[in-house]
C-alpha cells in the first residue's frame, strides 16, 4: 500500500470504507491510481506530508482541473459555435467554468461528502464544492489522460448543463454588467463597503450601492466580492428594463 494512501486510510472512520466505490460510480470507471484521488479530497487541514515533505491536499490538483476544463470547454465549443469569435468563445467559456456554476456540480455530486478534514464541514465556505470538483477533474486527467477527463467532462457537464442559447442569456457578473452600463450611460456608481459582523460568528460585510449619488441596492455577506455582487444583482433587476440582459 503505498505511503499516502495508507496515511488517508488510518486517517478515516470506518464508515468511510466506500470511498472508492463511490468514486468509482461519480467519474464511471474503476480508478487506477488511488493515490491521486487520496489527495482530490484531502483538506489542508489535515496537514499531512509526503517523505519528501510536500504537502498532500487538493490544491494542487485544483490547479490542474482548472486548466483540463477550460481545455476540454474551449474544444467543444470550438466545434459547436463555429461562427463565434474569440471574445464570443471566451465569453461563454467563463459562463460554463464560473465559480457558481462549478459550485453547483460539486454539490450535485456531494462531493463534500468525501473530503477529509479536520475542520467542520458545516464551516465551508460555498468554494469548497467547486475546488473539489476540479481537484476531481485534475486527478482524473493525471490519472487516465485527456481522454477519459474529455469522457466526465462531457458526462458530468456538456451533456447535462450546457445549452447554448441558454448560456447566451446567462450572467456570470451583474457587477461587470452594471458597471459597464453604468459607464456607457455616463452615470456615476460607487460601492461603500464596510464590515458589519454584528453578532455573527463569521465576519460579514455591508455594501451600499449608489448611482448617480442615490442608494439603489443594499446587500450583505461573508465576502467583499459577495457583497458587491449581491447588491449589483439587486440593481440590475431595479433597472432590468434599461440595461436589457446584454450579458
Amino acid at each position: 500500500m503505498s505511503f499516502i494512501h495508507n496515511i488517508f486510510k488510518n486517517s478515516r472512520s470506518e464508515t468511510d470504507g466506500n470511498f472508492f466505490l463511490i468514486l468509482n460510480k461519480i467519474v464511471g470507471y474503476k480508478v487506477k491510481n488511488k493515490d491521486l484521488y487520496v489527495k482530490a479530497f484531502t483538506h489542508r487541514s489535515m496537514n499531512i506530508k509526503d517523505l519528501k515533505g510536500n504537502a498532500i491536499n487538493y490544491e494542487r490538483l485544483e490547479f490542474v482541473g482548472d486548466a483540463m476544463l477550460s481545455a476540454v470547454i474551449a474544444s467543444y465549443l470550438y466545434e459547436e459555435v463555429p461562427h463565434g469569435d474569440e471574445g464570443y468563445l471566451t465569453k461563454m467559456r467563463s459562463k460554463v467554468v464560473s465559480r457558481e456554476h462549478l459550485n453547483e456540480l460539486g454539490k450535485e455530486l456531494n462531493l463534500i461528502d468525501l473530503v477529509e478534514s479536520k475542520i467542520p464541514k458545516s464551516n465551508f465556505g460555498s468554494n469548497i464544492h467547486g475546488n473539489l470538483f476540479e481537484a476531481l477533474v485534475g486527478a482524473i486527467f493525471l490519472d487516465k489522460g485527456y481522454r477519459q477527463v474529455q469522457k466526465f467532462i462531457e458526462m458530468r457537464i456538456i451533456e447535462p448543463h450546457v445549452d447554448i442559447e441558454t448560456l447566451e442569456g446567462r450572467v456570470i457578473s451583474y457587477k461587470s454588467l452594471l458597471i459597464e452600463w453604468c459607464q456607457k450611460e455616463k452615470k456615476t456608481f460607487d460601492y461603500n463597503v464596510y464590515e458589519d459582523t454584528g453578532n455573527d460568528n463569521i465576519k460579514h460585510f455591508s455594501v451600499k450601492l449608489s448611482i448617480n449619488e442615490k442608494v439603489i441596492a443594499k446587500a450583505r455577506a461573508t465576502s467583499k466580492k459577495k457583497a458587491e455582487e449581491k447588491a449589483s444583482k439587486r440593481a440590475f433587476f431595479a433597472f432590468q428594463n434599461e440595461i436589457g440582459k446584454g450579458s
